[in-house]
């Protein structure tokens, strides 16, 4: 339907390299981050939800290209990091939002990843907060089935060292799974992809009577993880955006160069915000 994934013009890593033209770092954080295919992410920064993706997606479309774009917006946002917390004001304000999401998109091609770390985050969460966490999200599968019927939309599914793979599997089949295209996997994590292909395949193993296709997130997995993941030093870009590799895409879901905390090697810059100095060491992988 597409030739090709989109390159977001108006990334942070864009933004940044257009403003700093004399900054050195520029060079390598254009050629190796800011002119590659990565995700959009929407929230409640992104103002109005429909606006905000029909035109993301109305542009990319106009040149046939696919879209990739995070949902990230659900109560009680990263209840165990806490660095990104966060999310709509209610479970009906969350269903107001994700069905515009949804039906923003409508008819044209996009891949959705869909609320990370929501299904891997139970353990900081009550009992009633799972259960209405768990219809939140069947609520946002069936709206992309429903609304948007060419999006490739896949539920997040933590990574390969978070959640036991059968436990995953069962919250990923409670959650509405089986209405969507698939699950993502190692989204803003380090792992390598041959350890998130063997995770990805256990939990489709631990699926009842099915299996799903699954992405992974390979923004920063280059030189694997080493048990940390915020801002952790030595990490290094992964693949870039392609179709296969052990799994039916390795993309860029994390944007490189935004901060996952005030942590690590960028303890002054918040979470989701773009430093250039994580962007530099990611490319060079110190």
């Amino acid at each position: 339907m597409t030739s090709g994934f989109y390159v977001d013009p108006n990334s942070n890593p864009a933004v940044w390299v257009r403003e700093h033209p004399t900054d050195g770092r520029m060079p390598d954080i254009r050629a190796s981050i800011s002119t590659k295919p990565m995700a959009r992410w929407f929230g409640s920064w992104s103002g109005d939800i429909g606006s905000a993706v029909g035109g993301y997606v109305g542009a990319a479309d106009a040149a046939d290209k696919l879209p990739v774009l995070v949902a990230y917006n659900i109560p009680g946002r990263d209840a165990c990091g806490g660095h990104s917390g966060g999310g709509a004001g209610s479970p009906e304000a969350y269903r107001t939002w994700i069905s515009n999401f949804a039906g923003a998109i409508g008819t044209r091609p996009a891949v959705v990843v869909i609320e990370p770390d929501s299904l891997a985050d139970f353990n900081c969460m009550t009992p009633e907060a799972v259960t209405a966490r768990n219809a939140m999200i069947r609520y946002a599968t069936e709206q992309f089935r429903d609304r948007a019927p060419n999006t490739w939309a896949y539920l997040d599914a933590g990574n390969a060292r978070w959640v036991a793979a059968n436990t995953m599997a069962s919250r990923l089949n409670a959650a509405g799974v089986q209405n969507v295209r698939g699950f993502a996997i190692n989204v803003s994590n380090y792992h390598t992809t041959a350890e998130t292909v063997t995770y990805g395949n256990a939990v489709n193993g631990s699926l009842p009577g099915y299996s799903k296709t699954f992405v992974i997130d390979t923004s920063r997995n280059g030189n694997g993880s080493n048990g940390e993941w915020c801002n952790p030093g030595q990490r290094k870009l992964g693949t870039t955006a392609q179709t296969g590799g052990g799994a039916e895409m390795l993309l860029w879901v994390k944007v490189p160069g935004d901060s996952d905390g005030n942590c690590g090697t960028a303890p002054n810059t918040p979470a989701g915000q773009f430093d250039p100095e994580i962007a530099f060491r990611l490319v060079f992988g110190y």
